[in-house]
């Protein structure tokens, strides 16, 4: 019997919350899909990911490589206070979470990205090597 590998539905909250996700990637809100159109294809130099299963939740966006989550929210989601335990979790788990109003997203686009950007910081693929190889002509 050979490693048995855990199945990616499984690991991300299994069937049920897979097709969850899936459903709610066809009924994006107007300033969600607003905020997609800029997020996604790597426009801001890193990956992210629409309706992400993060067991028990469903975030709207996640770059999974920065930690990062961004909400938005709007009169669609859950109570008041709600949001606060659900960050919290997410926060035990490693995650940092930005939250922008649906109001906010569609009448200032450009300061929302930069926000997202600050928080990211450089693209993966512009960040310093941490040892780097020795210029051409140094070195032994």
């Amino acid at each position: 019997m050979g490693v048995v590998r855990p199945n990616r539905a499984d690991m991300r909250g299994g069937l049920p919350l897979k097709n969850r996700a899936r459903a709610l990637r066809g009924n994006m809100t107007h300033p969600e899909r607003a905020l997609w159109k800029e997020l996604r294809d790597y426009k801001l130099g890193w990956r992210f990911r629409r309706q992400f299963p993060i067991p028990p939740y469903i975030v709207d966006f996640a770059c999974i490589e920065a930690r990062l989550i961004i909400e938005v929210d709007g009169g669609q989601h859950a109570r008041p206070g709600d949001h606060y335990l659900r960050d919290g979790e997410l926060q035990r788990e490693g995650w940092r979470v930005l939250r922008f109003w649906n109001n906010e997203i569609l009448s200032n686009p450009q300061g929302v990205l930069r926000t997202i950007a600050e928080m990211l910081g450089p693209p993966l693929d512009q960040s310093p090597h941490p040892d780097p190889p020795p210029l051409a002509g140094e070195g032994s």
